[in-house]
């Protein structure tokens, strides 16, 4: 785990100063790249699903530099990163394991790890570390029960999420290095998959792949490595923010979180749309290229520009969301864009929000009276990712 200390306090990612929605106007990126800055939520939207803008051709011919140390989302054999049929088909594979139907068949075992670790964290001394006890371990230990994986140490797959996500932290031989390693294990993975299937998300996804023209072992490879990264970083990531504000401005939300499973819905809804998961970067995932002349919001984007879309302020658009701080209790007037949407709407959002949601449901049951043994100014931030999130948060109960 990656942390920078710094002589600045940092403010909790709730309470980041995000400039207003406003009509695309351009920017640049932090290697230099030319971009327009997308912000508001309709012009998000419209750029999201227009087919004129794609991610294919950020890797054809004179590719722009979107990152300064390589990233795992940089791969063009991503799912990411492809369009059209090729994408759809791909897609495919992998779709079925996520739709809420499926989603809700894992809502039993998903509600048991919650409870599981929130037993072992009420026998720690007081203050603990609920970063350690349970924000961190409990995407991890999802994912790793989705895909077979529990026989694996977690500390292993966190070195390979902070690499594979860094953003800065590490040195590109670091992120190369750990790519590989990460990417022989992914294709170890799947040919034992193949040989020996089991009841897990990779011997799905083998199977589907291998009945599906087209799709290649290296495809396959990537989709394992994605899922096993971005099925726990972001919640990780959300979870850990979300304690910061229930702790501190959002204290007067507490109770409520503990009436019902809609409660804790409808209130993970409305923090993963106003509680941003990274700074003032654009996260490459949400990068985008015009293949044709377009209009967004009255502004005509030539062909060939980078588009960057600011999804954090756009899920704060006044023209679409009351201002300010959320209402935990009331639900969102439009979706917000905290997965995006679109062809490449992000495919565990229906598997984050459970989590999110009987995390915050049983944490709030369990401990009505929990606090912050922290101040704003004194946590220690898990820096130089992709991401933002504490390190560390001591809590009372």
């Amino acid at each position: 785990m990656t942390s920078h200390s710094t002589s600045r306090p940092l403010v909790p990612m709730h309470r980041m100063p995000l400039p207003e929605a406003g009509p695309p106007r351009r920017g640049t990126l932090a290697t230099g790249t030319p971009v327009w800055l997308v912000s508001r939520h309709a012009d998000v939207r419209q750029v999201l699903m227009d087919p004129r803008f794609n991610r294919s051709s950020l890797y054809g011919d004179d590719p722009p530099r979107l990152l300064v140390v390589p990233n795992l989302l940089d791969s063009p054999n991503g799912l990411l990163n492809q369009d059209g049929p090729g994408h759809q088909r791909l897609r495919r594979t992998v779709q079925r394991a996520f739709t809420p139907r499926a989603i809700a068949r894992w809502r039993p075992w998903v509600a048991r790890t919650v409870t599981t670790l929130l037993d072992r964290f009420a026998e720690r001394p007081q203050p603990a570390d609920i970063i350690e006890g349970f924000t961190r371990p409990l995407p991890v230990s999802v994912i790793c029960r989705l895909m077979g994986l529990e026989h694996l140490d977690s500390e292993r797959i966190r070195h390979w999420a902070d690499h594979a996500l860094s953003g800065g932290a590490h040195t590109a031989e670091e992120v190369e290095r750990a790519l590989m390693e990460f990417g022989a294990f992914s294709a170890q993975l799947v040919a034992e998959r193949r040989a020996a299937p089991g009841e897990d998300l990779v011997s799905e996804l083998v199977a589907a792949g291998d009945a599906a023209p087209g799709v290649d072992d290296l495809q396959l490879t990537s989709l394992v490595c994605g899922l096993v990264v971005a099925g726990h970083e972001t919640t990780m990531t959300a979870l850990g923010n979300a304690v910061v504000y229930l702790l501190t401005d959002g204290r007067a939300d507490w109770p409520g979180l503990a009436k019902d499973e809609e409660a804790a819905a409808t209130a993970a809804e409305q923090l993963l749309r106003t509680v941003p998961l990274s700074e003032g970067r654009v996260l490459p995932g949400l990068i985008r290229r015009a293949v044709e002349d377009a209009e967004i919001g009255g502004v005509t984007i030539p062909a060939g520009s980078v588009v960057a879309l600011r999804t954090n302020v756009a899920n704060r658009d006044p023209q679409v969301y009351p201002p300010g701080m959320p209402d935990l209790s009331a639900p969102l007037p439009a979706p917000s864009v905290a997965f995006g949407a679109g062809p490449h709407h992000c495919l565990g959002a229906w598997l984050a929000r459970l989590e999110l949601e009987l995390a915050l449901l049983h944490l709030a049951t369990r401990f009505p009276r929990l606090s912050a043994a922290f101040t704003p100014e004194t946590i220690t931030w898990r820096e130089g990712q992709m991401t933002r999130s504490p390190l560390r948060l001591p809590v009372s109960w």
